[in-house]
């Protein structure tokens, strides 16, 4: 299928899947978290405590897209006419801000720390026993956030990178970001691990450490800037808005799309405002039917539709009356 054939589908997945995938990512890192530092304390390494505060922060992260997806689900009311879907960016902002406070400084600092200070070497082989068992859990995880991704991807037909480059469920693309990030963590700690046995230096112990923090301030910046940008109000994609108006044009009456405002108000929550100019011979019985028709033929075709308004505009260079 084209892509205008597949937008037909919501821009974001299902919340039973979101939550779903949170709930097994938030499972995986709280056992991770609690292995890890028994891993670290044992083993001295800086790098493996850099991944248990990796691992405590991508749990209070997934707690706290839980409670997006809970508190972006309540109906509109009418003190918000528009729901409260924007609300779950609010909190997954607070969820990149706590990924980069627990996890990326913690680690910058240990890493440091190590490096100034030096550390003493442990027995890493409960620590590597550790580091491959967490390679598992954080591997299945992933492998349910892509499932889910490339699911939301096929809808559209667009590769999965520009899926999570642009879908509004934030959710999803935490998790498939943070498990990322939380493998090649784990590769970091084990080469961390690794420099150190071989040379009985802490140095690579230390410098695994800060290239962990390194990452989680990407992934932290990229989400971050991922919801805030949300939240701000972003439009669809420019293939979905062409659609939009291609649809409005085909409803009987309508002679031009003047202005087309789209704006995303969470994954399955999309208002469209429009100047529609209407043939000058219409009725006012006609364009009201006009109207109800393309809202109608818009929810059918995007069902992320919620809101249709439409302003009856005079087209360009038409004389007043």
């Amino acid at each position: 299928m084209g892509r205008t054939e597949e937008a037909r589908d919501a821009p974001g997945g299902g919340e039973g899947e979101s939550t779903a995938t949170v709930l097994v990512a938030a499972g995986a890192n709280l056992g991770i978290a609690a292995a890890k530092a028994v891993g670290g304390i044992l083993s001295g390494s800086s790098a493996m405590l850099s991944e248990a505060a990796h691992s405590v922060a991508d749990t209070v992260t997934e707690l706290l897209l839980l409670t997006a997806l809970k508190r972006s689900a309540r109906p509109a009311d009418e003190d918000h006419p528009l729901g409260h879907g924007q609300e779950r960016y609010i909190w997954a902002l607070l969820a990149s801000v706590a990924t980069f406070v627990g996890g990326a400084v913690f680690s910058v600092y240990d890493g440091i720390h190590t490096l100034t200070h030096g550390e003493e070497l442990g027995d890493p082989l409960a620590s590597y026993v550790i580091l491959a068992v967490a390679f598992l859990l954080e591997g299945y995880s992933l492998r349910t956030g892509l499932k889910q991704a490339r699911q939301e991807a096929a809808r559209f037909g667009v590769p999965l990178g520009q899926y999570l480059h642009h879908t509004p469920d934030t959710a999803v693309k935490a998790v498939v970001m943070e498990d990322s990030a939380a493998l090649a963590g784990l590769v970091l700690a084990a080469g961390g691990l690794l420099g150190g046995q071989l040379t009985g230096s802490g140095v690579w112990d230390g410098v695994a450490a800060i290239l962990i923090g390194l990452l989680l301030v990407y992934v932290a910046w990229v989400l971050g800037r991922s919801n805030a940008q949300l939240l701000i109000g972003r439009s669809l994609p420019p293939f979905l808005r062409n659609a939009v108006r291609e649809q409005l044009r085909a409803v009987p009456q309508v002679v031009d799309v003047l202005e087309l405002v789209t704006i995303v108000q969470g994954p399955r929550e999309v208002l469209i405002a429009a100047k529609v100019d209407f043939r000058d011979l219409a009725t006012a019985a006609e364009i009201e039917w006009a109207c109800e028709q393309a809202e109608r033929d818009l929810r059918a075709r995007f069902p992320a539709v919620r809101r249709v308004f439409l302003d009856p505009t005079p087209g360009r260079g038409e004389p007043a009356p």
